[in-house]
């Protein structure tokens, strides 16, 4: 009789702007220790790097698009022995959004996620988060650092100034210019292009979209327009808001709540188990 520890499955981590796979630092500990395989690639140029290795030299990262940066990730599921869950944060979400659509993963959790072609959603708190890079196209090509009150505006609104600042020297990073870019306008100019989400597929894994009600770079409403998005189509897809988080929603205090609803939804499903 075999002593090796059964898996649950393999769950594929996605991060977001502004972070590394160290974002996730809690969720895959907690997560190995309740019997998955947890995988948390970095995106292209941000690979395996400390966020010092990268504040040092961003230039990796540099003008890396949304359509590589999928592309890295559907290589990586497909080469699994079988479809993983995808849980992804900020732009991750909306990656997980984009590699569903593909007909890939088993289940998909996207939290926080930046939005579709398709839907239009542009709050004043989200002008205010991404005015630091969309304010010079200039740097579409380049990688944009973020200040530290930047950070505590999209992060850090929840907690307090030293926490705040705990927090963005552990975990902050240049964003990808070129990435914000395509996502704030290329929906509009493409909308079947690199942002395009099949929101009539039938056959779509099941997917669970969470907003956090303090969050200012993807507020609830943003969210909410998603969720309606799919009405149209048969895929099962859930919305769930937890009160008080912010945009650092995966590692801010009461993570541990977010990763239970995350597992509860997947358990929901038999045909996952």
């Amino acid at each position: 009789m075999s002593n090796e520890p059964v898996s649950n499955g393999t769950i594929v981590l996605i991060h977001g702007l502004w972070m590394t796979p160290l974002s996730w630092e809690y969720w895959i500990s907690s997560l190995k220790s309740k019997g998955y395989t947890v995988l948390a690639p970095g995106w292209p140029g941000v690979d395996d790097r400390t966020p010092q290795q990268i504040r040092d030299d961003p230039k990796p990262m540099a003008n890396k698009s949304i359509d590589e940066i999928c592309d890295h990730y559907t290589e990586i599921i497909t080469r699994l022995p079988e479809p993983p869950i995808i849980i992804g944060h900020s732009f991750g979400g909306l990656f997980v959004q984009i590699l569903l659509s593909r007909g890939l993963g088993s289940a998909g959790i996207a939290i926080c996620p930046a939005n579709p072609a398709g839907v239009f959603a542009l709050p004043l708190s989200t002008v205010r988060a991404t005015l630091p890079v969309l304010s010079n196209p200039f740097d579409y090509e380049s990688t944009v650092k973020i200040s530290e009150s930047e950070f505590r505006y999209c992060f850090g609104n929840t907690v307090s100034e030293e926490e705040s600042k705990a927090l963005y020297d552990r975990y902050s990073i240049p964003s990808i210019a070129h990435v914000l870019w395509q996502g704030a306008i290329g929906g509009i100019v493409h909308p079947k292009g690199v942002l395009h989400v099949d929101f009539g597929k039938s056959d779509r894994a099941p997917l669970l979209l969470i907003s956090g009600s303090k969050d200012h770079v993807v507020p609830p409403q943003t969210v909410k327009k998603e969720m309606k998005a799919y009405q149209k189509g048969s895929g099962f897809v859930e919305y769930k808001e937890f009160e008080g988080r912010s945009h650092g929603i995966v590692n801010e205090r009461g993570w541990e709540e977010v990763l239970e609803y995350a597992l509860e939804f997947v358990k929901r499903d038999k045909s996952l188990a």
